[in-house]
């Protein structure tokens, strides 16, 4: 094997000159001969590993007390504040990377806003979130999908001027000509003195006052902007209370305008409402907005906004809609967007990060933001977000300022930026030290060791990075650093044991990407094109060497090196890894099979069924829609739209759909939703039967041994559930014997359930024995061992998939059976500490209440009920505690 890396002194020096051309040449099977120093920079550059960047994110050290404080915020707040809290509550999940509870958070948001401002900003916010979803919108046919669409705005902002009865005595009581003539150059308009009169406190002491004009029977007016064309549409206003309904926008601006000079509210507020119904684009917000705060019209400003924000991120390329919200002043902010300052400018520099994060923009927005920051809160998250920004801009004293003043307001993620800074001045002494000072027996956090390591080497960098995987498993720079040190002491196979320790449970792209890179490096062609066609997958625009190069085209260059397979190559291929339940692999077949001739909806659809397993929905979704566009027949995107119907909640809409395509004709996926859907609505009994029936219909239709093996599991699953053992453990045999290797685990359970636990145990070792990916596998296993079996097995599901839950609760709950509280609590505490899950939170409540420990307890439940606000079991535990509290 070549040798690995250049001296440390290198690295830099080479990695500019990169050419990933070099690495392959058509001829199959041959890499270009390369001296040994050329050779060892550019495998150097291949792997090499940058630092993780300093997340623009809140990162409490506590997440569960900062939880458990907003909840009990808002259970004693004003209406007003609690879009605000869900707000930061939004940004605690988002420092997690939750995006379900950072979308539930939102949601929450937009329903409890006080302002029709603060509605417009959330439903606009909930949209970008969304993105990709518009399907789903037109999919439910006008049943659920303006739940955050457009609002009405004029509907939100009533009217409150009137017209006094006193105003009216007074008018009443002037004894001049009841009619009065404008004049507008050559042109005359009569009005109603009266009448005209109530139009405003100036009119009315110019008309029915001492002054001369009130004793005039005609008034110049030439001189006031107004045109004897809205002169006249204001005389008819002043008879009828209501506008010409033929009138244009350029006429309504000019009386708009005339309205706001004499005070003329009522007048004002119709021409208002009248422009904020002919704002239908972008252009029109960006023209009418400048009138809507030079006039202080709220009605108007806020429609623009709203067109303006349902419109983003695209929106953000026009430099005229970047001015309005840079260089309005407060006064002008507060017209367009009420109280709601802080919330509009966290979702602008939100979607300007999103967009470009070192950019002017990005940087001005949040500026803005920190101006508008009212409390600590809000102030820390402004202060560090800027410092992220200043620090990519290599701003380093504008970003140290900023990350101190984020410390000062409470956020001690923040001594990251300050550590990164001082080692860029060359203090990595320093650096070392103000990591360390914040860790301490009491907060250690994986982050904190991941930090510090960057400024030591050797043994003590290694150690922290142990530690940090430790207590946070899921960070990604530790494997890959552990990965690429072992592949410069030559150590391959140690590397890519490394690496797939993390990917047997995180489908990062960054992994994936140097896996791909090692495997490249070790002329493993193959390897290489599995990993960079699983990341064109998940990411098809995704690009490597730091964005300089496009996956696709590494695929191309790759792809020259890997023999050609058939179409019937690819379904055996695909057949052989989807029963070794090695999903990396089966998402590599399957973009390989999408050829331009190929059924792609069929393909498209498998792909995010993979991908679902993956716990990537985002992606799962997207493949899921293009299986919806690639469908070859009506029934076929009948079924297609069911499952997206489906997978986002709409479960009755998702069943019609599979109904109208049985009616169409019958096939196996059309059954086999329905029979989902049904089995899943939670009618037990009442509809066991009609599942079955499906799910035997479906298996009389046309399809593959994938899908039947898949139809054969479920149908096991609900005579199981049933106990119709017999039946159950026939279809789980028959779904083994076309190789459905997952039916392993429906036979154990026949097994146990007749009582005979030891061929359970066996039943899920064969399982295990076939299975790429199989840490659930072990966790259900451990359900049919005696105790130090189960208790190995667990370990080694930590070990596998460290973010499955279940060990750490029957660990914990054994810990307790034996009196030892303590390690109980930390048992639980040591998952709690990076992934917020609602049975971990409840049972280490329970576990406080046991203890008498009141004050943990109820944090505990205030911060599950932020996880999840309706879970019953959790409410009544908090109800109970909540009645101890001192």
């Amino acid at each position: 094997m070549r040798t690995f890396f250049a001296a440390e002194s290198s690295k830099d020096e080479h990695s500019s000159s990169l050419n990933p051309q070099s690495w392959l040449q058509v001829e199959r099977g041959k890499l270009p001969k390369l001296s040994s120093q050329s050779s060892s920079a550019s495998i150097e550059s291949l792997i090499k590993v940058q630092q993780p960047p300093v997340l623009p994110f809140f990162k409490p050290v506590d997440y569960v007390e900062i939880l458990a404080q907003i909840h009990e915020e808002l259970e004693s707040c004003s209406s007003q504040e609690q879009s605000n809290l869900f707000m930061f509550q939004y940004q605690v999940f988002k420092g997690l990377g939750d995006v379900k509870l950072m979308q539930r958070s939102l949601r929450e948001a937009w329903r409890r806003a006080s302002t029709v401002h603060e509605k417009i900003v959330f439903g606009a916010w909930l949209k970008y979130e969304k993105q990709g979803e518009e399907l789903i919108a037109d999919l439910l046919t006008g049943k659920r999908q303006n739940e955050y669409g457009p609002i009405d705005v004029e509907s939100h902002i009533p009217s409150d001027v009137k017209v006094s009865s006193q105003e009216r005595v007074l008018m009443n009581g002037n004894n001049t000509s009841q009619y009065v003539v404008f004049t507008i150059g050559d042109e005359k308009i009569v009005c109603d003195r009266q009448k005209f009169s109530e139009l405003s406190t100036p009119f009315r002491a110019m008309l029915n006052g001492e002054f001369w004009e009130s004793f005039s029977e005609a008034i110049d007016l030439s001189e006031n902007n107004i045109s004897p064309s809205g002169m006249r549409a204001i005389s008819y206003f002043s008879m009828t209370g209501s506008l010409i309904e033929q009138i244009s926008p350029k006429l309504l601006l000019e009386i708009l305008v005339f309205a706001n000079k004499y005070c003329c509210d009522r007048l004002k507020d119709a021409c208002d409402r009248r422009l904020a119904s002919l704002v239908t684009s972008k252009e029109d917000a960006v023209e009418l907005m400048e009138y809507a705060l030079d006039e202080n019209t709220a009605v108007l400003a806020a429609s623009c906004l709203q067109k303006l924000l349902r419109d983003l991120p695209h929106c953000l390329s026009d430099n005229r809609v970047v001015d309005l919200f840079l260089h309005a002043n407060k006064q002008q902010l507060e017209v367009m967007v009420g109280p709601g300052l802080f919330a509009l400018f966290c979702f602008l520099s939100e979607v300007s990060m999103n967009l470009n994060s070192s950019s002017d923009t990005t940087a001005r927005f949040l500026e803005r933001l920190a101006d508008f920051a009212e409390d600590n809160k809000q102030r820390l998250l402004a202060f560090h977000r800027l410092g992220c920004v200043r620090l990519l801009r290599k701003e380093y004293d504008e970003a140290r300022c900023l990350f101190e003043r984020a410390v000062k307001a409470g956020h001690i993620y923040s001594v990251a930026g300050l550590a990164r800074i001082d080692s860029i001045k060359g203090d990595e002494n320093l650096s070392y030290e103000k990591i360390s000072s914040v860790i301490s027996p009491v907060t250690r956090l994986g982050w904190m060791y991941q930090e510090r390591s960057l400024y030591c080497d050797g043994d003590l960098r290694w150690k922290d990075l142990e530690k940090a995987t430790e207590l946070d498993p899921t960070l990604v720079y530790p494997y890959m650093y552990r990965a690429a040190s072992l592949m410069r002491t030559e150590n391959s196979q140690g590397a890519l044991a490394e690496i797939n320790r993390i990917l047997g449970f995180k489908l990062s792209l960054e992994c994936l990407e140097l896996r791909f890179f090692i495997y490249l490096a070790l002329e493993d062609y193959k390897a290489a094109l599995r990993d960079v066609q699983a990341i064109l997958t998940l990411c098809p625009h995704y690009r490597m060497f730091e964005g300089r190069v496009a996956a696709s085209q590494l695929r191309t260059l790759v792809l020259e090196h890997v023999e050609h397979l058939t179409t019937a190559d690819c379904w055996a291929q695909l057949y052989d890894c989807w029963s070794a339940v090695d999903d990396i692999e089966s998402l590599s077949v399957i973009y390989q099979m999408l050829e331009p001739d190929a059924a792609k909806g069929v393909l498209y659809f498998r792909q995010s069924l993979l991908l679902l397993r993956l716990n990537c929905p985002e992606a799962a979704m997207r493949s899921l829609q293009l299986a919806w566009q690639h469908a070859s027949s009506e029934h076929e995107r009948l079924v297609y739209e069911g499952w997206i119907l489906y997978d986002t909640g709409h479960y009755e809409e998702g069943l019609q759909k599979a109904e109208e395509s049985i009616c169409i004709k019958r096939s196996f996926e059309a059954f086999f939703l329905k029979a989902y859907a049904l089995a899943d609505s939670g009618l037990g009994s009442i509809c066991s039967s009609t599942v079955i029936s499906l799910l035997e219909d479906a298996l009389k239709c046309p399809s593959d041994n994938l899908r039947k093996g898949q139809a054969l599991n479920n149908l096991g699953s609900v005579f199981v559930d049933h106990g119709k053992l017999d039946q159950a453990a026939d279809c789980y045999i028959k779904a083994l014997k076309i190789h459905h290797t997952r039916a392993h685990q429906g036979l154990a359970r026949v097994h146990f359930l007749k009582n005979d636990k030891t061929a359970a145990y066996k039943e899920m070792t064969k399982l295990i024995e076939k299975a790429k990916n199989n840490a659930s596998a072990y966790e259900k296993r451990s359900e049919y061992g005696d105790r130090d079996l189960t208790k190995a097995d667990l370990e080694m599901v930590t070990r596998l998939d460290p973010l499955r839950v279940y060990p750490y609760r029957y660990r914990a709950a054994v810990l307790m059976d034996n009196h030892r509280e303590q390690e109980a609590i930390a048992e639980l505490s040591r998952a709690i500490a990076f992934k917020a899950d609602l049975h971990l939170l409840h049972l280490r409540a329970a576990f406080h209440e046991h203890k008498g420990d009141v004050l943990s307890a109820l944090r505990d439940c205030r911060a599950a009920l932020s996880v999840d606000p309706n879970h019953q079991e959790m409410l009544e535990l908090h109800t109970r505690v909540n009645s101890h509290e001192p």
